[in-house]
């Protein structure tokens, strides 16, 4: 039985540990395939950016196991983390994070050069990652002479240029109009439609309803992991 490419074990993540302890995530066990598209909801204060924060490697677990493409990631140290995050997962954020003096090619490459990546082919990953967005001729603009949308198109870009396993959507669709949040959506679905995992992150029901499995978080605990029966007849009318 092939590894699921993400599982978690009984993790737990407490902040002041002892008599005013919050538990932001209490015994939480999850587990995503390759190529599954995953919302994960809740409320602000749910657990749900805390967990976000352990799925991307961006924080380590008071306790419990956290094994990514088969790595227990759990123990590590910032150093590996750093490692792990620049290889398995792309970021997407919801404040976009482009750096404001590059162009959009140039703001795509940048993580390709921190993975030691010749020129060449980081030009050319980031020229097919631009392309696959739909933002071919805009790649030497900056992101101040783009629309929301465009920047966040950019970023969308940059997360999937090296090809990582993982697409991590923190509320992609946050700062965005209804138009350009169904154009992002588009492209997550798209993303997926090739085979790439992708889990969103998410407050709103309306954007959680069009991943195919929805998690649903509150309390620090898992409170439902339904499939989405609408996601596949939405795909055979297409």
């Amino acid at each position: 039985m092939e590894e699921a490419l993400i599982r978690v074990v009984d993790l737990c993540k407490i902040y002041n540990p002892g008599e005013n302890e919050v538990r932001a995530l209490d015994h939480v066990n999850l587990q995503i395939d390759r190529g599954e598209f995953v919302a994960i909801i809740g409320q602000s204060g749910s657990g749900k950016s805390t967990f976000m924060n352990m799925l991307g490697c961006l924080d380590v677990p008071t306790s419990g196991e956290y094994y990514l493409n088969g790595t227990d990631v759990s123990t590590m140290k910032d150093n590996q983390l750093s490692v792990v995050r620049n290889k398995e997962i792309g970021f997407i954020f919801q404040g976009f994070n482009l750096i404001a003096n590059l162009t959009a090619i140039e703001n795509v490459e940048l993580p390709l050069i921190y993975r030691g990546i010749d020129r060449k082919t980081r030009k050319q990953l980031a020229v097919e990652s631009l392309t696959m967005v739909g933002l071919e001729k805009r790649m030497h603009h900056k992101p101040n002479e783009m629309s929301g949308g465009q920047q966040q198109r950019v970023a969308i870009a940059r997360a999937i240029a090296a090809k990582p396993p993982v697409i991590l959507a923190d509320e992609p669709t946050g700062n965005l109009d209804s138009a350009s949040s169904k154009e992002i959506l588009g492209i997550l679905k798209d993303m997926h439609k090739t085979g790439k995992t992708v889990i969103l992150i998410t407050h709103d029901n309306g954007i959680a309803a069009q991943a195919k499995r929805v998690v649903r978080i509150m309390d620090g605990k898992i409170e439902s992991d339904l499939i989405n029966e609408q996601f596949d007849s939405e795909e055979e009318d297409l």
